[in-house]
């Protein structure tokens, strides 16, 4: 199994630099970036990156790790600027760029900017029509495609890349896992092994129905994660905040997040991402990331 780093795009260009220069450095498969414009939670105060800019500096300054969208909101951008956008990364990354892609959910982000975000039915029409028409694009000569959403015409994209990987992040089981089953090559969502054993379990049905094989689908899964001292109420604390509002967590001793994390394979997963919001800033993020790798991954 890979293991990866998911940078919070809240922290300054150069925090995240410094994050992918260090999983270059240190043998780390890829580098992955969020695609929202603010927190959750509706705090304004705390600035917010954008992905595509991030995304495209990680590609020239790193020229190893794979890099990636995790997740693109599909309702921020036309499908086609999209496509357009992807393949000039895929060539700045000299074929290392992963499209990460997803229907849109931050509400708050469509309320202040004016997107229309529609009722969940929709919003995964609409993502489905935006996975056609950018696959077409990034793989035919011209695209045409008549959808109720999206319309393209005998549409261009040049120079197209030789093979760049789609990724689908989704969790839905009656309707996204079906759209992840038709297009994606890569499939990403949150969960501790449990959860990612009985997805998986979802999943194979949706690749029976249209005759595919789930194999060739690469898995990718995330949790909040930290290895915790005995006695340490500042991580205690924050661990039992994410425990609270429902987040996917791995925190404890070594032993135990080496346990949970050495599960993931036979589950299914093939990549792991660290997400490194909750683990400070300076040598104090590098020094949790660096325990991580030394007492967990390596062993794995």
């Amino acid at each position: 199994m890979d293991f990866s780093l998911w940078p919070s795009a809240t922290r300054t260009w150069q925090e995240v630099l410094d994050g992918a220069e260090y999983a270059e450095r240190t043998g780390w498969s890829a580098v992955w970036m969020a695609d929202h414009f603010m927190m959750n939670n509706g705090d304004f105060s705390i600035p917010m990156n954008e992905c595509f800019a991030l995304l495209a500096g990680l590609a020239v300054k790193t020229e190893r790790v794979r890099i990636g969208s995790m997740v693109l909101g599909n309702t921020y951008r036309h499908p086609a600027v999209v496509a357009n956008q992807a393949a000039t990364l895929d060539q700045m990354s000299n074929g290392r760029f992963v499209l990460g892609l997803g229907a849109g959910w931050q509400v708050n982000e469509h309320q202040v900017y004016g997107i229309d975000l529609p009722p969940v039915k929709e919003l995964l029409a609409r993502f489905e029509e935006a996975c056609q028409a950018i696959t077409g694009l990034l793989t035919q000569d011209r695209t045409t495609f008549d959808g109720k959403y999206y319309q393209i015409t005998e549409a261009p994209l040049e120079p197209k890349p030789a093979k760049l990987p789609v990724l689908i992040g989704a969790s839905g089981e009656k309707v996204a896992l079906g759209i992840v089953a038709k297009y994606a090559d890569e499939w990403n969502h949150w969960g501790l092994p449990e959860l990612a054993e009985h997805k998986g379990s979802v999943f194979r049905e949706h690749c029976e129905r249209i005759g595919r094989d789930p194999s060739t689908v690469r898995r990718s899964t995330q949790a909040m994660i930290e290895i915790i001292e005995p006695g340490d109420t500042e991580a205690e604390g924050r661990r039992d905040s994410l425990l609270a509002a429902g987040r996917p967590t791995i925190m404890g001793s070594a032993g135990y997040v080496l346990d949970v994390v050495s599960r993931y394979p036979a589950a299914g997963i093939d990549e792991f991402l660290v997400p490194d919001g909750s683990l400070g800033s300076g040598s104090k993020r590098f020094d949790q990331l660096e325990r991580l790798r030394e007492e967990v991954f390596t062993k794995i």
